[in-house]
């Protein structure tokens, strides 16, 4: 069955700080006022079929900014998947007739005490088609722990086949993967994503200084490129801490990029509630993908090669099997400057 264009919205909100998890209702109260002005304004030319919050819109960054003990806000902060959140995002979904993608820092039953950074897509129905645990939290600040960083127990539970690190949901609006916020950095999650047959991406969130330094831009368009596929990065409006103070800590720059790589659409300023908006052509995507003869990358790729630049680990696996992930000062210690020498040891730096 054809797909046909639709609207995606990328909701641009204010992010207030949660101290516990009740604070999250805050945070929600917000977004559903800003998904039925985006929803009814979205959708004057095509119907809105997707929505996307951006990270951080349901807990905010409490735990990276003040560096909090892991245990502690697994405790009194992370949420469960399915939970009262999920199930209120997922009236929305039902609501709207749209599909929701969203994130929050989340608990597993596998893992006492610990939390994860796990991107969800919610359908119509409400229910939770895609479960994505994130994969390259951001160094040195995010304390959320790392399939890699329980790599061994991970495998034990998903195998290790690229499903059990990129999933992707297969939904009436496309395939739907995720690759948030820092972990676009790394060409390939994208990879990963698109071998796996993403077609929408979701990227998000992005802070200053990469927003202000156009890495946040040029990242979104090389990985929609080189996979022929969408990529949507809607960039919080701005955050408002403990102590009350509001902040813009993300810089605009609210995008969603096409599969040629081409911006279509975009919210350049940041600090003020918004949304936005673009088209999506899955039609237009499919078809580049089995009829170009040159940008559809990936039918052309010699893995065999490639493969023989990972033989020699890198980033050490397995790093939190027996604690809790390292604070701010401890992770640059102990991984961090580790980390670069061994680049220089291996003679890769001078």
């Amino acid at each position: 069955m054809t797909i046909a264009p639709y609207t995606a919205v990328g909701l641009i909100p204010e992010i207030t700080e949660i101290q516990d998890r009740d604070d999250i209702a805050t945070n929600l109260d917000h977004l559903y006022s800003l998904t039925r002005a985006a929803v009814a304004l979205g959708g004057l030319d095509h119907p809105v079929r997707l929505v996307v919050l951006p990270e951080g819109a349901l807990q905010g960054f409490t735990d990276e900014i003040h560096d909090l003990d892991h245990a502690t806000y697994a405790r009194t902060c992370a949420i469960t998947l399915p939970g009262a959140e999920t199930e209120e995002l997922g009236r929305w979904a039902n609501e709207f007739g749209v599909h929701v993608m969203a994130q929050a820092k989340a608990l597993h039953p596998a893992f006492p005490d610990r939390y994860f950074n796990v991107g969800f897509v919610i359908d119509p129905t409400g229910a939770i088609v895609l479960r994505y645990y994130k994969l390259a939290p951001l160094p040195p600040m995010e304390h959320s722990l790392s399939p890699h960083d329980v790599l061994n127990r991970w495998t034990e539970l998903y195998g290790n086949s690229p499903d059990a690190y990129w999933p992707i949901a297969d939904t009436a609006i496309g395939r739907l993967g995720v690759m948030m916020a820092n972990e676009a950095s790394y060409p390939e999650n994208a990879r990963g994503l698109a071998l796996s047959g993403c077609e929408i991406a979701y990227r998000t969130s992005y802070p200053l200084p990469g927003a202000a330094s156009d890495a946040f831009d040029i990242q979104n368009r090389a990985r929609a490129l080189d996979n022929t596929m969408y990529v949507l990065t809607p960039n919080p409006a701005s955050y408002t801490g403990a102590d009350g103070q509001r902040t813009n800590s993300f810089g605009g720059h609210s995008t969603v990029t096409d599969h040629t790589g081409r911006t279509i659409g975009h919210l350049d300023h940041g600090g003020v509630v918004s949304f936005v908006t673009a088209t999506i052509d899955l039609p237009a995507l499919r078809r580049h993908r089995t009829t170009a003869t040159w940008t559809n990358w990936t039918k052309d790729l010699r893995t065999e090669l490639f493969a023989t630049l990972y033989e020699q680990p890198i980033y050490p696996a397995n790093l939190y099997t027996d604690r809790a992930p390292y604070k701010h000062a401890e992770y640059r210690k102990h991984v961090t400057e580790p980390q670069i020498e061994l680049m220089r040891a291996r003679g890769t730096w001078r």
